[in-house]
């Protein structure tokens, strides 16, 4: 292969062309013949019972073509959760109906509960504005404490308890966990919020839903990561449409973070009223309902206890967590704070007990599902923050308490007492790493100089592990998952040598478009422009899982390789064939069939051409065309680490934090585009930072949503941040993908909260106030003076 090609250079991605000259075709850009548009009538108020809906004004405005309310859709199915968790006594999860559109009750500010459609948009918003709907307010469950407390006031008075499960893991674990932590000679306690986030994606949600009576197929074209599972979840869960008669097409997606995972009532609400309507049914976000209606992120509150020796060796890790999953079950709402989160407290440490207690609890707000990173975020910065707070209170450098209770390279594989078997690791080289590019070793005369200025300069670390690729399918079948974790990709070779790759993952920033051509170029030995991706239309790729979890590469890829293997197995017959040799004398390489130890070649374009004229194959044991589809379920997750390192300054006279450098080292494997991993890494610790620093999702007492828009809820701006320093030289391969690759694409947003926290803190501290040992997100100047000042 050229040295600009293949796995390892770094190509520019191909997608980005049509991006950046403005010819991206996203669901809003695609007109239909015929389109109509839809609006939503939504609640002004957090918890209210519906005493009626008076549509008739609204039919008899302008335009307007039909008016749904609930009660149209009432007795179609629920959107459901994706995983069923257990409660610790054994008792199933509570899992109340998802509506469409909301019937009897409304259960948080923005809810939709009428919908109408009409020849324009304006004209639709309109009618909406004439619906007069009687919803009688109850007092609003907002505070998730007092949610679990209250049991006359109930987001969902069916089920009887806003909690929707009391999970432990592992249950097992819990006693000996226990007499640890009461018998240690040392035990640091923290208890901390991880705040709520809105996602806020580039690309506001949108969707246009089309049918034919003639053949009584629909068609949904919708802002998703996962068109599959779309489709699956209308099919068999809500609508009943046979799913041989609904294709789902997600073209170019501006950005989901998670968010997109999930089907939305709105996309079933489209394909309902097109097939009344016989015409396509457009609806695309305002910014204010995606802040009122996304499915929000993070949203814990957590007590964590850290117990150790008097020299520091760790001897057990408890955590209590209340997790928010809002008014209404996601699709991975109940994964997230569980088999996402729970699975991680052990960290990149050796830690002989860990026991994880999670409550999750139903409020009048907006759904709580995956953002960026998805419970391992959460798991992470509780680690991070009661390490750095156990070393200061035990007197041993951050560093070096880490150092000692690391997972060792010569303990792999590794089982943690919360039952994951991490394969590869070395997390030691990747603090050394992190302490190189980072020039810790000059940070004390940084922070003299700081101090000259009047300003407090700190240093915070934070070390993480996730767990990516989620699968496998036999053991998420065992925790609860509904679905199977695999993924899978169909390579087509054309007559003319070019190749189609369908892939079941979606691209919405990632750049499979250029990295999957270039692992199927370096293994047929071709140029990468003859490869063409496709994906995100159930009609032409095969069933897949979506994109999410940092798990395209290590899974669709690993999916494309299978395929591309079948594929490079039927063209050395074909060689054979035509080189009058033994299939098992054909060797390949570099594009080229040749025949052991002779001169005889024939390269891969004619291989190709043959397959589709196949005047002369022995029709007893080859076929015509090339062209092969694998499926690819791992057998483990995959376990990017790293090690992360910021400097911050703090000005004691306002509470401002400057983040003045942010290294991060990263373990991911097999890097097969380090351009496109550099750009992951640095997109996720901008969301990390922006989370640790500025973002916050505001809820008062009455369920209204205070920061609604970005006027009140702060976006992080390219001048918040440092040039970062990035660094995945460290490199422990998967053992057990094909490709050796592990994930990169949340880490960024993982490992660097508890950083930046830890900086503050030990910025505060340096600057005397030793007893001030947390502060929680995000750190507004505000928040930051008042601690330095209670």
């Amino acid at each position: 292969m050229p040295k600009d090609g293949g796995i390892g250079a770094r190509s520019k991605r191909r997608e980005d062309v049509r991006f950046l000259t403005g010819r991206g075709k996203y669901t809003d850009d695609i007109q239909l013949p015929g389109q109509t548009y839809a609006c939503f009538a939504r609640s002004q108020v957090a918890n209210g019972r519906i005493a009626g809906i008076d549509t008739t004004a609204a039919e008899k405005m302008p335009g307007v073509l039909a008016v749904f309310t609930g009660e149209d859709f009432k007795d179609v199915g629920g959107n459901p959760a994706g995983w069923l968790i257990n409660s610790r006594d054994g008792t199933p999860m509570k899992e109340p109906k998802r509506p469409v559109l909301a019937h009897g009750k409304v259960r948080h500010v923005g809810d939709a509960y009428a919908a109408v459609v009409a020849e324009t948009y304006e004209q639709a918003r309109d009618a909406v504005d004439a619906i007069e709907a009687e919803i009688e307010e109850l007092p609003a469950v907002i505070d998730m404490a007092s949610a679990l407390a209250n049991s006359d006031n109930l987001v969902h008075d069916e089920i009887g308890t806003n909690q929707c499960f009391d999970w432990g893991w592992i249950e097992d674990n819990r006693e000996a966990t226990d007499a640890a932590i009461k018998s240690a000679p040392h035990v640091t306690t923290l208890h901390l919020v991880n705040n709520r986030l809105v996602p806020n994606a580039m690309e506001p949600r949108s969707s246009t839903g089309s049918y034919d009576p003639g053949t009584g197929e629909y068609e949904l074209r919708t802002t998703s990561q996962n068109p599959h599972l779309t489709r699956l979840l209308i099919s068999a869960f809500v609508l009943g449409i046979p799913e041989n008669k609904l294709t789902v097409i997600a073209p170019d997606v501006g950005g989901g973070f998670g968010s997109k995972i999930y089907h939305y009532g709105e996309e079933a609400l489209v394909l309902a009223a097109a097939k009344r309507l016989g015409r396509p049914v457009r609806w695309t976000a305002t910014r204010t309902e995606a802040f009122l209606t996304d499915a929000h992120g993070r949203d814990h509150v957590t007590k964590i206890e850290l117990a150790t020796e008097k020299d520091g060796k760790f001897i057990a890790i408890r955590t209590e967590t209340m997790a928010n999953v809002g008014a209404y079950l996601s699709n991975f709402s109940t994964a997230t704070p569980t088999f996402l989160h729970g699975t991680l407290m052990a960290g990149v440490y050796s830690v002989p007990n860990v026991y994880v207690n999670v409550k999750a609890v139903f409020t009048n707000t907006a759904p709580v599902d995956a953002y960026r990173g998805a419970g391992r975020p959460e798991a992470t910065y509780s680690i991070e923050r009661v390490v750095d707070k156990c070393a200061r209170e035990l007197g041993i450098d951050p560093i070096e308490l880490r150092r000692k209770n690391f997972i060792k390279p010569d303990m792999y594989p590794y089982t943690t007492p919360v039952a994951l078997q991490y394969d590869s690791g070395n997390y030691d080289a990747l603090v050394d790493k992190m302490e190189e590019r980072g020039d810790l070793a000059g940070f004390e005369a940084r922070a003299a100089e700081s101090k000259s200025r009047g300003k407090l300069r700190g240093l915070g670390i934070s070390t993480y592990i996730e767990a990516c690729g989620i699968a496998p399918s036999n053991l998420v079948g065992q925790l609860g998952s509904r679905v199977g974790l695999y993924d899978a990709a169909t390579v087509r070779v054309n007559a003319t040598g070019n190749l189609s790759v369908m892939v079941g993952a979606h691209s919405h920033g990632q750049g499979h478009e250029t990295v999957f051509p270039q692992i199927v170029a370096d293994m047929l030995g071709i140029d990468e422009s003859m490869i063409e991706i496709v994906h995100g239309d159930t009609s032409k790729i095969p069933f897949g899982m979506g994109t999410y979890g940092s798990r395209s590469l290590a899974v669709c890829g690993s999916a494309v390789v299978k395929a591309t293997e079948k594929v490079i197995t039927k063209a050395k017959l074909i060689a054979a064939h035509m080189l009058e040799a033994p299939g098992e004398e054909v060797e390949f390489e570099d594009g080229i069939f040749s025949i052991k130890g002779t001169n005889k070649t024939v390269p891969w374009g004619d291989v190709a051409l043959k397959a589709y004229i196949p005047h002369d194959f022995p029709l007893e044991n080859l076929e015509p065309g090339l062209e092969e589809t694998a499926f690819y379920d791992p057998a483990n997750f995959t376990y990017p680490s790293g090690a992360y390192a910021c400097e911050v300054e703090v000005d004691p006279d306002t509470g401002e934090v400057d983040v003045l450098s942010f290294v991060a080292a990263d373990d991911f494997g097999n890097v097969m585009n380090p351009m496109i991993v550099e750009g992951q890494v640095q997109g996720g610790l901008a969301q990390g930072i922006g989370q640790a620093m500025l973002e916050n999702t505001t809820y008062d007492e009455n369920g209204q949503l205070l920061s609604a828009s970005y006027m009140d809820y702060t976006m992080p701006r390219a001048d918040d941040f440092p040039m970062f320093t990035v660094d995945h030289s460290s490199v422990t391969p998967c053992t057990h993908n094909p490709l050796g690759v592990k994930g990169c694409g949340e880490a960024g947003a993982i490992g660097s909260p508890a950083a930046v926290v830890n900086a503050v803190i030990d910025a505060i501290q340096r600057g005397g106030k030793s007893d001030l040992t947390h502060i929680d997100m995000p750190l507004t100047p505000a928040r930051v003076w008042a601690a330095m000042n209670a």
